[in-house]
């Protein structure tokens, strides 16, 4: 138990390093969520006044006159969390939270792995890898659709989960191995 939790210590501190790196250095999730808009002021003025209570908005085009939608003119979403700059540390405190309970499951995962996943640290790199792969699908599916991201857009922000998941996994592997016990019967 010391050793998944130590593990998913480690895992969640090296994803939390992952998305600093990837996203605040790089800028993977900010040129992905932060395009900026023409007359941004503009529009920023309009929602300020119009949208005050949190939620998530959907505008669709007018319905033609047989009661249907367009079927090619584009839908908006704007979405509002009720949150400002300054409710930024909450954030990163649960986004730590996050990542270190998702780190301690995958550990524990991992540590109930066979002992032939666990007798070597490719193996286990890549038993967690395949997590991330799961996490990656699942997450292109919730993020790609109508009103939501593009498929281009889902697709990049996949594949930065499933890296998310292979840096944390070289750090959980090398904490997380077989005990004695497993290795001397499966050696």
């Amino acid at each position: 138990m010391r050793r998944i939790l130590l593990g998913g210590l480690l895992g969640g501190v090296v994803m939390i390093a992952w998305f600093f790196v990837a996203d605040g250095i790089l800028g993977v999730k900010r040129g992905i969520d932060m395009n900026q808009l023409p007359k941004e002021r503009e529009v920023y003025a309009f929602l300020a006044e119009r949208v005050t209570v949190p939620g998530r908005y959907v505008c669709n085009p007018e319905l033609l006159p047989d009661q249907r939608f367009p079927g090619h003119d584009p839908i908006f979403v704007v979405q509002y969390s009720g949150l400002g700059h300054d409710d930024a540390g909450q954030e990163m405190i649960l986004g730590f939270v996050v990542a270190v309970m998702a780190a301690v499951a995958g550990a524990w995962v991992l540590a109930n792995a066979s002992s032939r996943v666990l007798s070597r640290y490719g193996s286990r790199v890549l038993f967690l890898a395949a997590v991330g792969v799961v996490v990656g699908l699942l997450s292109f599916v919730a993020r790609f659709g109508i009103s939501s991201y593009s498929l281009g857009d889902a697709l990049a922000l996949a594949v930065h989960d499933l890296a998310g998941w292979v840096v944390t996994g070289c750090a959980v592997a090398a904490v997380v191995r077989p005990s004695r016990k497993q290795a001397v019967a499966a050696g």
